[in-house]
């Protein structure tokens, strides 16, 4: 089963309802915007943090804006996290970077969703140029994550 496909099965194996969109490549998250329908804001980056040797975590992250490391590491109560390279988020997650998404992937890390992830969204469904958009608080159900304020402008 491919990535897209993984993904893909497992959004409608958890109820959720959302619309495909597959489309050739991009070169920047505008483009991308843009190929899918929606604002930069409402293009959600999954991405991959490692809390501790063989503990990782997905985070949701709006299209306009990034990390707050600081707000993070206090909501996990934790005082160090990390990125891990592109070969071990693969290796923990089953995609390649530019394609990860909690859905279908090789281990179910806990996933965090920013609080401004809501209304209509687009989210990576496990190839370059596949997504799936949905409504943000039913992929937020969907997934089981805990909600919270961790991003902060890009």
């Amino acid at each position: 089963m491919s990535g897209a496909e993984a993904a893909i099965a497992a959004m409608t194996a958890a109820g959720l309802e959302h619309v495909v969109t597959r489309h050739g490549p991009v070169r920047s998250l505008e483009e991308a915007a843009a190929a899918r329908g929606v604002a930069p804001a409402a293009l959600i980056k999954t991405m991959v943090v490692r809390r501790a040797e063989g503990d990782y975590l997905f985070v949701l992250v709006p299209g306009d804006r990034s990390i707050s490391w600081p707000k993070l590491r206090e909501l996990l109560g934790v005082s160090r996290l990390s990125m891990p390279d592109a070969a071990t988020a693969k290796e923990v997650t089953g995609y390649e970077r530019g394609t990860i998404t909690p859905f279908g992937a090789s281990h179910a890390w806990p996933v965090i969703a920013d609080s401004r992830v809501e209304g209509t969204v687009s989210i990576g469904a496990g190839a370059h140029g596949v997504a799936a958009t949905a409504d943000g608080a039913e992929l937020v159900a969907a997934l089981g994550a805990q909600q919270a304020d961790v991003t902060e402008p890009a």
